[in-house]
């Protein structure tokens, strides 16, 4: 799908206000509410939009650690690739998983409710997923910047 310049509008009004009701984003964006909601709805059927979702403050919740953590596998077989893979999906407490380049295979987003909350996650869960071979964890002192809008102005 070819964004236009309206389109890529709603998308940003939609990241930074995804709550906004339709004629709002329409006068926002310059349309009339009709041609406003099929282009929103053209852009959720595209997959472009993918969620709507509420952003919740993660200390608020008592989750007040973050550790990124560094996993190595032993080999790449694929069976154990998925199986690990698996397991991450399952863990709730591991928020973000990237398949990396360098010396590490993926890079692991977790939140805790402490360090010996974190200690358990790691050793008894991260370290027993299968193929693990290493994990280094590296702790969060302060977010600065997260779930930031993507550019979408061209």
């Amino acid at each position: 799908m070819n964004l236009d310049r309206t389109d890529r509008r709603i998308l940003a009004a939609l990241q930074s206000e995804g709550r906004i009701s339709n004629v709002e984003l329409a006068e926002r964006v310059d349309l009339s509410e009709s041609p406003c909601l099929r282009r929103v709805r053209a852009l959720e059927e595209e997959g472009i939009i993918a969620a709507y979702r509420a952003t919740l403050d993660q200390r608020r919740i008592g989750l007040t650690v973050t550790a990124f953590v560094q996993v190595q596998l032993e080999k790449h077989d694929d069976r154990k690739t998925r199986a690990f893979l698996d397991s991450v999906a399952n863990e709730e407490h591991i928020v973000a998983c990237h398949a990396m380049s360098g010396a590490y295979d993926y890079l692991l987003k977790v939140v805790a409710r402490s360090m010996d909350h974190f200690s358990e996650i790691a050793m008894r869960g991260i370290l027993r997923f299968p193929g693990v071979k290493d994990i280094e964890s590296s702790f969060s002192l302060q977010t600065v910047k997260q779930d930031a809008p993507l550019p979408v102005e061209s």
